[in-house]
Parts: structure tokens; sequence; C-alpha cells
């Protein structure tokens, strides 16, 4: 950045490659704060599922008093294993966008793993449902 005089008023003459560089770092450095706020957030998500996974499993058959515990514990477990996968996932996807920041690129989130994900939840959904529905 150059100070000139010019009359009675300074001016200031900015370095347009100074400029457009800290814009770039200052980009780099939110994309890389968000990045990591939704790693976490895929954490908290796979603790919530820990969380559920042992409601169901564990804490609803005796509450209930129920003589059938299996398809708790399958339930229970099915919440489990989606919080690994989130858990895996999120760590996947911090790494894949880190790695894309360094090479200047962009990548999308897998349509497999969107729609592993959603599959997993509708499956666990249905099953949640008959358990509160169906069971008596």
């Amino acid at each position: 950045m150059n100070l000139s005089c010019s009359g009675s008023h300074p001016s200031i003459v900015l370095d347009v490659t100074e400029l457009h560089a800290a814009e770039t770092a200052d980009a780099t450095r939110r994309t890389r704060l968000a990045n990591e706020r939704t790693y976490l957030a895929w954490w908290r998500t796979a603790l919530t599922a820990f969380a559920v996974s042992l409601g169901v499993g564990k804490i609803v058959p005796d509450v209930a008093h129920k003589s059938e515990r299996w398809p708790y514990a399958l339930a229970g477990a099915g919440y489990a294993l989606l919080g690994v996968v989130f858990l895996a996932l999120g760590l996947r996807r911090e790494r894949a966008v880190e790695a894309a920041l360094e090479q200047g690129v962009f990548v999308p989130l897998s349509r497999l793993a969107v729609l592993g994900l959603a599959a997993g939840g509708v499956a666990l959904g249905v099953l949640t449902f008959v358990l509160v529905v169906v069971s008596p």
C-alpha cells in the first residue's frame, strides 16, 4: 500500500495483488473454520445416535417392562452403527475438504454417502415407528 499526497487530501493507492492475496487468505481461513465446525457437527450427530442407541436398546425395554427385548436391541444396534458411520464420514469429509483447500478446488459430498445416510435413517425411522405403534 502506498500513501501519496496530491494537493490538500492524501490518497491511498492499493496494490491489487496484495489486496487479492489478503482476501484469498481470509477466505481460506474462514473456510477452514467452517470445515472445523462442520466436523464437530458430524461428531454431535454421532454422539446423539449413540445416546439414542442406548435409550432404544437398553433403557426403553426396561422401563416399558418388555419381555421381547430383541427388537429394541436390533434398533439400538442400528442407531449405534449409524453413529459409527457419522464419525467415519465426518473424518473422511474433513480430510477431503482440507485437501481440496490445499489444491484450490471444491469437493462435493459423495452422493453415495448421502444416499446411504438417508436409507439408514429411513430404515431406523420405520423400525422405531413399528416399535412404538405395533409393540404392545
